[in-house]
């Protein structure tokens, strides 16, 4: 089964062909990260222009590149939520025209959903149940994937996402946009014992992740730093910093499977392409001997190929969606 697939819920506007949830025909992304790094974050307003602008292009590249036209696929799949609502908008309303044009069926896919579907394309092997840890610059979750469209949250942040911290946290070193992905290539070479962090704790819910402290902490570093007319390294500080990070999300994530006897482990979204986090769930699973399955670098950021793939799975399940289908800025992950 052939699904075209729609992603615009951010900056990328991305569309694919999947074959049976599994294997990626095309995947065409064309990425704003140029333009949105003027204003050293995403600016809305533009995102949502600059999609309604690509997305004719982008659909039919993906079609052209799978050697398909659109009355070949089987269904057409695409992201409604969580994300920007205009930008999710311009890929929701394309998809609609689409399906009432050609008369394929409409299949709603959640992002976060698909961010875990990444690593089906990945790894052929897998399949639920299974635990995710899901760290984006918007969310930041332990999910138990019980089927392909069955999920339960087991623990989430209470403030900000991980990325969220990491891109400010960036910020107010100094460094560029996009900032979590720049940190993580500036503090490569740091001591990551050079600066000390807090340890977050949520009172009563110790699977539940909160980075605000240390998203504090950081710019007070560099205030009281600077006050003294100190220098910050920035390596190091950075370095330092994803070690904390890092640090609260393998702890968790650690508690999380020993108390629920699990023993596969999944990182999903955005922030699971960091090379710290990366290396540090793999000595976590190492030491327990758990399995632990990582999504291909080009998979970990928003790309419609992962849409595709959990598209097929809710096609599957029954999902469906008319023209009265809409957009939604937050939603949860097991609605």
């Amino acid at each position: 089964m052939k699904i075209l697939a729609i992603e615009s819920s951010c900056d990328e506007t991305a569309a694919a062909v999947v074959e049976d949830g599994r294997r990626v025909i095309s995947n065409v992304i064309a990425s704003q990260v140029q333009e949105h790094k003027i204003y050293g974050g995403v600016v809305p307003e533009i995102a949502s222009r600059r999609h309604a602008e690509a997305i004719s292009s982008v659909v039919s590249k993906a079609l052209s590149d799978a050697d398909m036209t659109l009355e070949e696929v089987d269904a057409i799949a695409v992201t409604y939520a969580p994300g920007l609502i205009g930008a999710l908008l311009v890929g929701v309303n394309y998809a609609k025209g689409l399906s009432y044009a050609s008369g394929k069926p409409l299949v709603p896919v959640h992002h976060l959903r698909s961010h875990i579907a990444a690593s089906y394309i990945t790894h052929s092997d897998l399949k639920p149940p299974f635990f995710c840890l899901v760290v984006s610059g918007g969310n930041t979750m332990m999910v138990k994937v019980k089927d392909y469209t069955d999920f339960e949250i087991i623990g989430r942040t209470r403030d900000d996402a991980a990325g969220e911290a990491l891109d400010k946290a960036a910020r107010a070193m100094g460094i560029p946009y996009p900032g979590g992905l720049n940190l993580d290539r500036i503090a490569k070479d740091g001591k990551d014992d050079s600066y000390k962090f807090p340890v977050p704790k949520v009172e009563g819910c110790p699977y539940d992740f909160s980075f605000s402290g240390l998203k504090t902490s950081v710019i007070n570093t560099i205030h009281n730093t600077k006050q003294k007319g100190e220098e910050v390294n920035v390596q190091d500080l950075g370095a330092s910093f994803m070690r904390a990070v890092t640090g609260c999300l393998c702890r968790n994530t650690e508690k999380a499977m020993l108390d629920n006897d699990q023993t596969t482990l999944v990182l999903a979204g955005g922030v699971s392409a960091n090379s710290v986090l990366r290396r540090e769930v793999e000595v976590l699973c190492k030491k327990h001997g758990w399995k632990l399955y990582l999504p291909e670098l080009s998979l970990c950021g928003d790309n419609a190929a992962m849409v595709g793939s959990q598209g097929y799975y809710e096609y599957l399940a029954g999902s469906r969606a008319g023209l009265e289908l809409n957009a939604f800025a937050g939603m949860e992950i097991d609605k």
